[in-house]
């Protein structure tokens, strides 16, 4: 075998996707309510995704940072006002984990200080600051575990009272609804406290908004719920739905000075128009209000199911909870039901993050889905 062998996978190969399904090549239909991690936002081969990249691909796909990229300028523009973040600046590079390895390094240079605080049952990345910061000790090497990182448990201030007391923390980071760590929220009291601790410390806070940014959550960014104001805000997945983009937004109190962050493939043309694109589309077809529309459907459904146990999460980026590991219930969903899911660090959980286009018919399937193979197991 010459790929080298890190994930496990599923029996399924997908040679085409159009909106919430997925088609494999016998062909085989596929409702995908997991969106490849969250990245799939407005819908598979959207119509006028397909023909902005397209037409983009045919005028210039690629130049590096050292020459003026006028779709850069528009998307920095156009960005913080849709997500009413006024004031903010966009960096852009390619992913999540390079995003928030810019937001923590951004954080250290501001402040003059190197420690981070993050919470338990966090995800961040897997770069070398990003996976430090990270709740999982199996994928953190040597190399990376030099990064000083204390981790508190998510909801208590008084930990993190004591902890930015000392006056050695750059960045507070916080996912504002958990994501891989299994959809888990804290309370208002606590998020808007970690904010003014901050503040009150001349700490930076870090939103990763990776997986819930770009309307998944109702709002723009999850954050948005409460009265907070991060100094940076990573973003990712959803962004470019399907084309590799990241960037940060920074506080206009940070100034930026040359050479502070580079990248060579962030911010190209095809990066901007897939950007550019998912703005638009959210923009035109209201899809943050039709995820809470959907999500109060979703959530309405759980009621005629006695097994599960809880209903996590906000919008469409949700998770159900059993008493039981559900890793066979999701095969059984995917091989038979032809239903993507996702898991999570909690075993118990299956994470539903599809496609902001699903409708609530796709939801009743899901349902009528789940009920069978609950009975049958």
């Amino acid at each position: 075998m010459s790929l080298f062998d890190v994930y496990p996978l599923y029996d399924v190969t997908p040679i085409k996707a159009q909106d919430v399904w997925v088609y494999d090549a016998t062909p085989t239909k596929y409702l995908d309510l997991y969106g490849g991690h969250a990245v799939i936002s407005i819908g598979h081969a959207h119509p006028k995704y397909v023909e902005n990249l397209t037409k983009q691909l045919g005028d210039i796909g690629f130049y590096s940072n050292a020459v003026k990229n006028p779709l850069q300028v528009a998307l920095g523009e156009k960005l913080p006002l849709q997500a009413n973040c006024p004031g903010y600046q966009l960096f852009m590079c390619s992913s999540g984990a390079e995003a928030n390895e810019n937001a923590l390094k951004m954080a250290s240079f501001v402040t003059g200080r190197k420690k981070v605080v993050a919470f338990h049952n966090s995800f961040h990345g897997r770069t070398s600051a990003a996976v430090a910061a990270t709740d999982n000790p199996k994928i953190v090497a040597p190399i990376n575990a030099q990064q000083e990182v204390e981790f508190l448990p998510l909801g208590d201030l008084d930990a993190l009272a004591a902890v930015l007391a000392k006056g050695d923390v750059c960045a507070v980071i916080v996912e504002f609804i958990q994501g891989v760590g299994g959809l888990d929220i804290s309370t208002a009291e606590f998020y808007e406290g970690v904010d003014k601790l901050c503040k009150e410390t001349g700490t930076c806070l870090i939103a990763d908004e990776v997986q819930a940014g770009f309307g998944r959550t109702g709002n723009f960014f999850a954050f948005q719920e409460y009265n907070v104001e991060p100094e940076l805000i990573s973003m990712a997945k959803g962004m470019g739905n399907g084309f590799p983009v990241g960037g940060i937004l920074i506080h206009p109190s940070i100034k930026a000075e040359y050479g502070m962050l580079g990248t060579t493939f962030g911010g190209n043309h095809l990066a901007c128009t897939a950007a550019l694109t998912v703005l638009e589309v959210l923009e035109e077809e209201d899809l943050m209000a039709h995820a809470l529309r959907v999500s109060d459907h979703f959530k309405a459904k759980t009621t005629e199911i006695p097994q599960i146990k809880a209903v996590k999460g906000r919008g469409l980026m949700l998770g159900i909870e059993f008493d039981f590991d559900t890793a066979a219930l999701r095969k059984k969903l995917i091989y038979d039901q032809h239903i993507f899911t996702g898991s999570a660090k909690n075993k118990n959980l299956i994470r539903i993050l599809p496609p902001l286009t699903v409708q609530n018919e796709h939801i009743d399937q899901f349902f009528e889905a789940l009920k069978i193979e609950l009975n049958n197991l």
